[in-house]
């Protein structure tokens, strides 16, 4: 059927946007229901499409519809007031969807149709009570739980699951016979196995049961052979199990004897198999834990050693990965050099020619990696199976990544006591120093660059500064007042001021209830803007203005022609944040370093402030 002021659809769960054709007044007159639930939280991309507040299921059913008030009229008119087309077709228009409305309402009920019987229109009927006089409809329910007993189901079913069922109808005077001749049925069905196996050996083309009669009445019969050696034919029944064994296994027989010699060398080495096998789990427990190959085992266990052919390095499975079980670093650090392609993540085999070309190799935890100079935090890569780093983030072009690797090694272990006399020099690893300095003093290298000293300790600190607007909120408020007989809004006192909302800004327009204030981003106001857009009574509308929020046009969603334009200029900082390291208390990542407007690295204990514009610095 066609109806005039509504429309429905079947979701499909990847949509929340719905788009109807009939015409309304206000958007207010348009309803959404999923399912027959209202969504009273709907927005309007176009004027004529409607997104729900989230996306419905799929299969569930989207009703769109018009409501037009029948309650009150939409237009009042007044003795003596301008007589405007507008109004008058707003109130024959309120009429006309009216009658539309009682239309479709019409259609969508149950009615009789032209051969006099009531036609549901292809839909459920649904909130049915149950029957009372013998002429009364039937629900599903009241027929499967009341209507019908249990065993009534369980006989329909069993019926229903009968697939030749007519068949049998039509056999019923054979299905007597065989009710009569139950007994021997019953006899037969006993012992269904056996003549089974005779009808199926009848059906062969050599059948056993004719060869058998055949053989019996020969002169000299075979079946009577057997019967005079039934003693020997008893032995072989009694060990069949070992004649099939040997059969079933002649061609392990016949290897076993092309391979006599190496029999026979096992034979005279069956001390050391018993020993291999009694201690075959630390046998199975060494293959398991001890492997050779280029790539990785799969389903390593903890302790596993793994020679890898494509590095040459022994490597032990930690629990959770691969590492090198000695140093893999030749001498005290390793150095490697790479170029990064876009988005390059893993670094690993052969380094840049700077470094050698030498191939990456590294005991995990004993590594420094540097991007374009500046040294990585652990946490942002991975470096754990002695041969690959993964960097959390893709380089850029170009980018320079320098890995620098340490050696490890055991020295014998040496009791401090055993130092009893002189200074160790820095050239052994000291200080070249005899004694403590005073509270708060740290080691550097003196002025001469020959010596360490004690001296005053200063903490650099790493300070960045940015800029950035503090929105704040601004209440407007808004009159009507009849222009040349045409309402018009006026905006703290000015007729369809252009206004400027500054993006960040939250701006609140508290206007009269018969003139609802809206935005749109079009003159002709027919695609409204909601990004940011709060209604919060019949008398009050909030807008956030969004970062690059296009030029907008406020209307009253009941008359036309009253707005004006509402430019969303950026609007310039106003206010300063400012980011230090703490003394090295926290971190400052490098995409948070890109994002500061300028940056000072000094020693700790500045406080900033602005005043006049001007950065003011005090420690």
């Amino acid at each position: 059927m066609s109806f005039l002021a509504r429309v429905s659809y079947t979701a499909n769960g990847n949509t929340n946007t719905f788009s109807f054709s009939f015409p309304y007044i206000l958007t207010s007159h348009v309803k959404a229901y999923v399912d027959g639930v209202e969504d009273t939280s709907i927005t309007f991309p176009t004027a004529s499409s409607v997104q729900l507040s989230s996306t419905p299921a799929n299969g569930a059913v989207v009703l769109i519809q018009r409501i037009t008030p029948s309650d009150a009229r939409l237009v009042d008119f007044q003795d003596g007031s301008v007589l405007t087309s507008s109004d008058l077709d707003q109130s024959a228009d309120q009429n006309f969807f009216l009658s539309q409305e009682t239309s479709d309402n019409v259609q969508s009920k149950l009615g009789l149709n032209a051969s006099d019987r009531f036609d549901a229109l292809n839909k459920r009927i649904i909130n049915l009570a149950n029957p009372v006089d013998n002429q009364d409809a039937v629900t599903k329910h009241y027929l499967e739980n009341t209507w019908l007993s249990s065993s009534d189901k369980a006989n329909i079913t069993t019926l229903a699951g009968i697939s030749n069922l007519g068949t049998l109808a039509n056999n019923e005077t054979n299905i007597n016979t065989v009710a009569t001749n139950i007994s021997s049925v019953n006899t037969v069905a006993t012992n269904i196995t056996k003549v089974v196996a005779v009808a199926d050996d009848l059906a062969e083309a050599v059948s056993e049961v004719v060869t058998v009669a055949d053989d019996l009445n020969e002169a000299t019969s075979e079946i009577d052979v057997v019967a005079n050696n039934i003693t020997n034919v008893n032995a072989v029944g009694n060990n069949i199990t070992n004649v099939n064994s040997v059969a079933t296994n002649s061609t392990n027989i016949n290897l076993v004897a092309g391979s006599i010699t190496n029999v026979n060398n096992v034979g005279g080495s069956i001390a050391n198999v018993n020993t291999v096998s009694s201690n075959l789990a630390s046998v199975n427990n060494f293959g398991e834990k001890y492997k050779i190959s280029a790539s990785a085992p799969s389903s390593p266990t903890e302790g596993m050693l793994w020679y890898d052919t494509q590095n040459d390095i022994m490597k032990v499975y930690s629990g959770s990965a691969f590492a090198n079980a000695g140093s893999s670093v030749n001498g005290t650090s390793g150095r490697f050099k790479y170029i990064a392609t876009a988005n390059q993540t893993t670094f690993t085999g052969a380094s840049h020619s700077d470094t050698g070309s030498a191939v990456l190799t590294y005991d995990s935890g004993f590594i420094d990696i540097f991007k374009n100079g500046v040294h990585l935090d652990p946490s942002d890569y991975t470096a754990t199976d002695g041969s690959t780093i993964v960097l959390d983030v893709g380089c850029s072009v170009n980018d320079e990544i320098y890995v620098l690797t340490f050696g490890t090694f055991n020295v014998a272990s040496i009791s401090a006591n055993s130092i009893t006399s002189d200074v160790l020099a820095t050239a052994r690893g000291g200080t070249g120093l005899g004694s403590i300095g005073t509270a708060g003093q740290v080691l550097k290298v003196n002025s001469s660059a020959n010596a360490l000293e004690y001296g005053n300790a200063s903490s650099a600190e790493v300070y960045g500064f940015e800029t950035y607007y503090n929105g704040s909120t601004l209440v407007k408020t808004v009159t009507v007042q009849s222009v040349g007989g045409s309402n018009k809004y006026f905006i703290d006192g000015v007729q369809q001021d252009t206004l400027e909302l500054y993006e960040g800004n939250t701006y609140v327009f508290n206007h009269p209830s018969a003139h609802p204030f809206r935005f749109s981003t079009d003159s002709g106001n027919s695609n409204a803007y909601t990004t940011g857009v709060t209604v919060n009574s019949s008398t009050q509308v909030t807008i956030v203005v969004a970062t690059g929020a296009p030029t907008l046009y406020y209307y009253c969603s009941s008359h036309s022609g009253m707005g004006g334009q509402a430019n969303t200029p950026v609007p310039a900082v106003n206010n300063l944040r400012i980011i230090t390291t703490n003394q090295g208390v926290d971190n400052i990542s490098s995409s948070q370093y890109a994002s500061f407007d300028d940056v000072m690295f000094s020693a700790s204990g500045f406080v900033f402030s602005i005043s006049n514009g001007e950065l003011i610095a005090t420690i």
